[in-house]
């Protein structure tokens, strides 16, 4: 049997996360907002503030995938939301402490782990079999095999800002040959599921520590997960690379689970920003005005300090 064991992160970053909305409603509507980190054993939230419009009727509850889910009741006009978040993180790269990678059998993965070896809406593993065995058949199985996959994708689907669309699946990208991370992340899920390797989507931040970004843009992230050896490791198709500092915020089989908000009724999303960027403990809180001449990030050097004490 695999080893349970991992090592206990230690945070050394801080990271300042968030992100402010408004919707504007023509009639009675009703909105799924998937905002607040996902309790994780790589971040530590140490502040947070979700405010939901002029104190509208709300309720929160945790679905099948542990995603923290507020369900909002939307008035008539225009309706602003704001999350705001200091987060602890460590300073070590994707998967750091983690045991071997050893895959598993299917008849041996625990019930609630089967559905991530399945096809769903967007990731269409059932149409992507051929293609994947041609590629990556006579790749080692678990980790190497996952690793191809990521550095395919990274070499051959070209990143288009802003070319997302919500009605692609993985299928679909593979054939236009260009997309968003939501794409790269539902084309490795599905590759990686046609060889029984679970694999979910994930939604968070992710600042640019360690990883100067020269377009500077500050967006959600979607990458994706793979169930290897008892545990679940990060790969990211869109850099393929370790990075720094990730804020998970919610998971599932496809981005169906993973949007930021579900709308019901009519109501259209009017105005969007997102935040996520390294600062000094102790200098900013949540409310505070965005500062990002104040940002650590953005640059090749990690700027480190004591760790925080908490336990996760």
């Amino acid at each position: 049997m695999p080893s349970s064991k991992t090592s206990s992160p230690k945070f050394d970053l801080t990271v300042r996360v968030g992100c402010s909305l408004a919707y504007e409603v023509t009639g009675s509507a009703m909105l799924l907002l998937n905002l607040k980190p996902m309790p994780n054993r790589d971040h530590a939230v140490v502040f947070e503030a979700l405010t939901l419009g002029n104190n509208l009727p709300a309720e929160d509850f945790t679905d099948s995938h542990g995603n923290v889910v507020t369900r909002v009741r939307l008035a008539p006009g225009m309706n602003f939301f704001r999350h705001d978040a200091i987060v602890a993180v460590s300073s070590h790269p994707d998967n750091h402490g983690l045991p071997p990678a050893t895959p598993q059998d299917p008849a041996e993965l625990p019930p609630a782990v089967l559905r991530y070896a399945l096809p769903s809406r967007y990731c269409d593993s059932d149409k992507l079999s051929d293609f994947a065995w041609e590629k990556f058949g006579q790749v080692e199985h678990g980790l190497p095999r996952v690793t191809a996959i990521s550095r395919w994708i990274h070499d051959n689907i070209e990143y288009r800002y802003m070319s997302g669309r919500a009605d692609l699946s993985a299928w679909d990208v593979l054939q236009r040959g260009y997309g968003v991370c939501r794409d790269f992340a539902h084309l490795a899920i599905a590759l990686n599921r046609t060889f029984n390797i679970p694999a979910r989507y994930v939604t968070g931040h992710l600042p640019d520590i360690g990883f100067p970004d020269p377009e500077n843009h500050m967006d959600f992230h979607a990458y994706a997960e793979v169930y290897l050896g008892g545990h679940w490791h990060t790969t990211d198709a869109r850099f393929h690379v370790p990075r720094i500092g990730r804020i998970k915020v919610s998971c599932g089989q496809d981005a169906v689970d993973g949007a930021f908000s579900t709308i019901f009724g009519g109501a259209t999303l009017s105005y969007f920003q997102v935040w996520a960027y390294q600062v000094a403990r102790g200098t900013v809180g949540v409310g505070d005005p965005l500062n990002f001449s104040v940002r650590l990030d953005n640059r090749t050097t990690v700027h480190r300090e004591e760790p925080y004490s908490v336990v996760v």
